[in-house]
C-alpha cells in the first residue's frame, strides 16, 4: 500500500480553505488551527458523497447553532463568492435557522451574512414580507396542516396547543416552509442541523425519515451529512444522527411509514 504524503495533504487543505472561504489560508499557529487545514478542509470537504452547496448549508447552519459567527461569515463569504448560493437565498436560510436553532442562532447567521456581503461589496436584496396582505386565520391553519403533511410525508397530529397551532401549523409550515426563496432540499439540511443540535429524538427521527421518504436526500447522502455535521458540531451529537439515519434508512428502504419515533 502506498503512503500518503503529508506535504500534499497540507497543500490540498490550504488550497481548499482559501477557495471555500474566499480568503487567504493563513499558516497555522497552533495544532488546532492546523486541524482545520489538514483534516476539515483537506479531507472532509472534498469528499464526493455530498454536493458542495449542501456542505456549505450544513456548515453555515452548524456554525450558527453553536454561535460561531466568525466561521459562519467565512462560509457565507465563500458560498457567495463561488455563486453556490445567492444573497437572497442566504437571507432565507437565516430565517429557517431561526426556526430550528432559535432566533439567536438565526441572528448569528444573519449578521455573518451581512459581514460577508460587505466584504464582497454586494448590494442589499429586497425580500418579500412574511405576509403582505390580510389573511384568514382558518385558511392559514389549513395551509399549514396541508404543507406539514406534504413536507413530512405523514399527517400532523390533532393536539390543540399553542406550540402546534400557533407555531408549527400557522408559522413554521403555514408560512416559512412555503416561502419560495429557498428550495426544499436546502431547507431539509438546515432543519436536520437544527434537530441534531437539539438532541431531541422524535424531531430527529421524523425529519431524518422525511428527508429520505420525500426523495430530497438519499441514504448515502444522509450518512455523508452525518460526517459533515460532526466536524462542525461535534461527534457526540453526530452519533445520535448516525443511529437515526441507520434506523430510518432501513424503514424507508422497506417502504415503512414513520412510526412516531421508534
Amino acid at each position: 500500500m502506498s503512503l500518503l504524503d503529508p506535504a500534499k495533504r497540507r497543500a490540498r487543505g490550504a488550497a481548499q480553505q482559501a477557495a471555500l472561504t474566499a480568503a487567504p489560508s493563513p499558516e497555522p499557529a497552533t495544532l488546532f488551527e492546523s486541524s482545520w487545514r489538514d483534516y476539515v478542509f483537506a479531507e472532509i470537504w472534498p469528499r464526493p458523497g455530498l454536493d458542495l452547496r449542501a456542505r456549505y448549508i450544513i456548515a453555515l447552519a452548524s456554525a450558527a447553532c453553536v454561535q460561531d459567527g466568525a466561521a459562519a461569515e467565512d462560509f457565507a463569504r465563500g458560498v457567495l463568492d463561488r455563486g453556490d448560493m445567492t444573497l437572497a437565498e442566504l437571507r432565507e436560510a437565516a430565517l429557517h435557522v431561526a426556526i430550528y436553532g432559535g432566533w439567536r442562532s438565526g441572528a448569528v447567521l444573519d449578521q455573518a451574512i451581512s459581514g460577508a456581503a460587505k466584504d464582497l461589496d454586494l448590494p442589499p436584496v429586497r425580500f418579500d414580507p412574511i405576509r403582505a396582505a390580510p389573511w384568514n386565520p382558518a385558511i392559514r391553519r389549513a395551509e399549514g396542516k396541508a404543507n406539514f403533511a406534504s413536507v413530512m410525508c405523514f399527517p400532523g397530529g390533532g393536539a390543540n396547543s399553542a406550540y402546534s397551532e400557533g407555531g408549527i401549523y400557522d408559522f413554521v409550515f403555514g408560512e416559512v416552509w412555503r416561502r419560495p426563496g429557498l428550495d426544499q432540499r436546502a431547507r431539509r439540511w438546515i432543519t436536520l442541523v437544527g434537530v441534531a443540535h437539539s438532541s431531541s429524538l422524535i424531531p430527529i427521527r421524523s425529519h431524518v425519515w422525511a428527508a429520505m421518504a420525500s426523495g430530497d436526500a438519499t441514504a448515502d447522502e444522509m450518512f455523508e451529512f452525518v460526517l459533515q455535521y460532526a466536524v462542525h458540531s461535534g461527534w457526540p451529537r453526530a452519533s445520535v444522527m448516525q443511529q437515526a439515519v441507520t434506523e430510518q434508512a432501513d424503514r424507508v428502504a422497506r417502504g415503512l411509514p414513520f412510526n412516531g419515533g421508534e
